[in-house]
């Protein structure tokens, strides 16, 4: 009841993203290095001019369309389109840039874990929840209190189940699931991080390779690719 609407819809996702654990977290880090490659490949050749029509319409972009992964994630598209269009609108230094993605990307990851938030707020609820339960079990017991010792003792047994249940719904799974969702909000922040550095870099001059392996060390540990693997990647690319 305290949260507003979209944090329940988000909260929801986010948990379907928790439980399914089917995303293909390695093959989703190449697809982004390889489009970050490719458009800044063509920023190299024709400047930022040239990415008008792919940044104004990425569901449409024949380079988008090959990298389908980072297409569903809107946010990270959205980040990544807006941001080569604040570079085309005027000269800006690599420092001011880093500066504002830097205030960008705490925004989006304070909305990234309002969900979390939340339900951690139900978690901390439930033993209380359990509490109230076993009172008013308790209360209820009182109106049997001449009756056998057996009908109470499962009366009280009853009302403590509702204690039970509280902190059981609190510390086995709601408060589980809620740092679990953090863990993968902070997994998600790595790509926006990646973008930031490899855009900082393009800003600074750096080469198309140079800047994209600076990305790539933003990446997790579990899931960051070896340069080697990333060189192959972009050899593959080439040729095809």
């Amino acid at each position: 009841m305290g949260s507003a609407k979209h944090v329940l819809m988000d909260m929801l996702a986010q948990i379907k993203k928790v439980v399914a654990r089917g995303k293909n977290d390695g093959e989703f880090q190449r697809q982004l290095l390889l489009l970050l490659y490719e458009l800044l490949e063509m920023v190299r050749d024709g400047g930022l001019k040239a990415l008008d029509q792919h940044v104004e319409s990425p569901e449409e972009s024949e380079v988008f369309k090959k990298y389908p992964m980072i297409l569903g994630e809107r946010k990270l598209t959205a980040f990544l389109v807006d941001n080569f269009r604040l570079m085309a609108m005027g000269r800006i230094t690599s420092h001011e840039l880093e500066g504002m993605l830097d205030q960008e990307i705490e925004a989006i990851e304070g909305e990234f874990l309002q969900p979390s938030k939340s339900l951690g707020k139900i978690a901390e609820a439930m033993p209380g929840f359990g509490i109230l339960a076993a009172v008013l079990g308790i209360v209820t017991t009182m109106g049997s209190i001449g009756g056998s010792v057996a009908e109470v003792g499962v009366q009280v047994a009853g009302a403590m189940v509702g204690t039970f249940m509280g902190i059981l719904f609190c510390y086995g799974f709601l408060d589980t699931l809620a740092g679990a969702i953090v863990q993968r909000v902070k997994s998600e922040m790595s790509a926006f991080e990646c973008v930031k550095v490899v855009l900082c870099a393009q800003v600074a001059g750096k080469p198309t390779l140079l800047a994209v392996d600076a990305g790539r060390k933003l990446i997790q540990l579990e899931v960051k690719p070896s340069f080697a693997t990333l060189e192959s990647w972009i050899t593959k690319l080439r040729t095809n």
